[in-house]
């Protein structure tokens, strides 16, 4: 639940308030709201300024998990595959894209225009085991180059995972991390 929140709005909301209950105080000669106001209110304004700039919003579901892979998922999910979901899905602060650093490290972003963007995710089962399903926007790398990558991204996501690769359309790359039983 809190995952959901962005802490950035958080921050401006309550700044916004305890600077405004200052600005009201001092001219109502309250000098001990007036120093709250002040000293709390907009430090923590720009606290929030600064998180509001640099947040990176959640990847949204491209469509909702059924009960049965959400089964399937505490059964079989890898800690990878958990951990990716969880941090794909909440706000983030301070990186330019979600999975940024590991698209790096797989050779997949040449450099920041031309890195794939993802832009869903889906939880679904392939052969009756549970998958991560990352949907990317991959304008500048083609299938060919992430298919070239694809023991790289393999053993790069971990054991206990396969990792499969489609162009559903156009730019469109899908990447799916299977459970395996290995």
């Amino acid at each position: 639940m809190l995952r959901k929140i962005p802490l950035g709005a958080v921050l401006l909301s309550v700044g916004s308030v305890l600077t405004l209950v200052g600005f009201v105080a001092y001219f109502q000669e309250r000098a001990t709201l007036n120093l709250v106001g002040f000293f709390y209110g907009v430090p923590i304004l720009l606290g929030g300024l600064a998180l509001k700039a640099a947040e990176l919003e959640p990847v949204p579901f491209s469509q909702p998990t059924t009960p049965e892979v959400e089964a399937l998922r505490s059964q079989q999910a890898t800690a990878t595959q958990n951990q990716i979901r969880q941090d794909v899905t909440r706000y983030r602060y301070g990186q330019e894209a979600h999975l940024d650093e590991s698209l790096a490290r797989l050779g997949l972003s040449p450099n920041d225009e031309q890195r794939p963007v993802l832009i869903g995710i889906r939880e679904t089962a392939i052969e009756n085991a549970y998958a991560l399903v990352l949907e990317f926007e991959s304008p500048h790398l083609d299938l060919d180059t992430w298919q070239r990558k694809q023991d790289k991204i393999q053993r790069f996501f971990g054991p206990g995972v396969i990792a499969q690769l489609d162009q559903p359309a156009g730019d469109r790359i899908d990447l799916s991390l299977i459970a395996s039983a290995d």
